[in-house]
């Protein structure tokens, strides 16, 4: 590790130090509060999921799986650097979905995660997920105009945002947040096959905490006014980009199971698509 883990509080002052306006920090940081608060929803079941999991396999033989107590144990790693997300290898065999265990946290489907999830970690990462967007404003607020985003630079967004935190301090492993969230992960082919304006590189998340996020991004949308997505919505909006884009969303939906964004809506008064 070499930067800084912000608090909360300063998470809030890196959001306000390049918002150009009090405008825009509005819609960045509160989609971000809502992203964040999605990410941990889902991390928050993908944990109820394992812990339960870990509670047949004891009931079982009296002992805990020896899989789970390793995977549980690399949630200490707080970079995950290692440990890159292969939602689709993940071992199903118990079956422990939301359709036979429900969890009180809003969140229906999804199935046993790889390991624990850190859930900190997620939500320091919702917080600054789209901080980079504060740099593709065409009109910013700062002159009174409407706040419009740059629709040629707006895939800039999270590699600026990942460059930012850097300049301040902030650890990779943090950064990375913002650089690997954009839709559900580009690959370095996508960015040279759609002669994307960015260096050929992933753009991918690396570990479960940048996935879950990602995945939380996906629904709500920075748009004027601001708005929550179905998973229909974005399932539309994802196959704009080809069958595999679509079908991939769908895995990531059956991995982390469904929020409830009606009630987010509703609690932002903000309109659901």
């Amino acid at each position: 590790m070499t930067g800084f883990i912000p608090t909360l509080d300063q998470i809030d002052e890196l959001h306000r130090r390049i918002a150009p306006s009090q405008a825009a920090y509005d819609l960045v940081h509160t989609h971000c509060v809502i992203v964040a608060t999605i990410a941990r929803e889902l991390a928050h079941h993908q944990n109820a999921l394992f812990a339960h999991r870990c509670e047949l396999d004891s009931a079982n033989d009296g002992t805990v799986n020896a899989s789970s107590t390793s995977d549980a144990s690399s949630t200490s790693d707080a970079s995950g650097s290692n440990n890159r997300s292969n939602s689709s290898s993940i071992n199903d065999t118990a079956d422990v979905s939301n359709s036979r265990f429900v969890a009180d946290d809003g969140v229906t489907g999804g199935r046993v995660p790889q390991r624990l999830i850190d859930e900190h970690l997620v939500t320091i990462g919702g917080l600054l997920h789209d901080i980079g967007t504060y740099r593709v404003f065409k009109h910013d607020g700062a002159d009174g105009e409407p706040l419009k985003f740059s629709g040629k630079r707006y895939i800039l967004h999270g590699l600026l945002g990942y460059e930012y935190l850097l300049e301040q301090g902030v650890d990779e492993s943090i950064a990375q947040f913002a650089r690997n969230h954009t839709g559900v992960g580009l690959t370095r082919e996508q960015v040279i096959a759609q002669e994307l304006p960015l260096p050929p590189d992933d753009y991918a998340p690396v570990n479960l905490e940048q996935e879950v996020v990602m995945v939380a991004d996906k629904y709500h949308s920075k748009s004027t006014p601001p708005k929550f997505l179905t998973v229909e919505a974005y399932t539309a909006k994802a196959a704009r980009f080809g069958e595999a884009n679509r079908e991939h969303w769908l895995a990531l939906v059956d991995q982390y199971g469904v929020p409830d964004v009606a009630a987010l809506a509703k609690r932002y008064d903000m309109r659901l698509v």
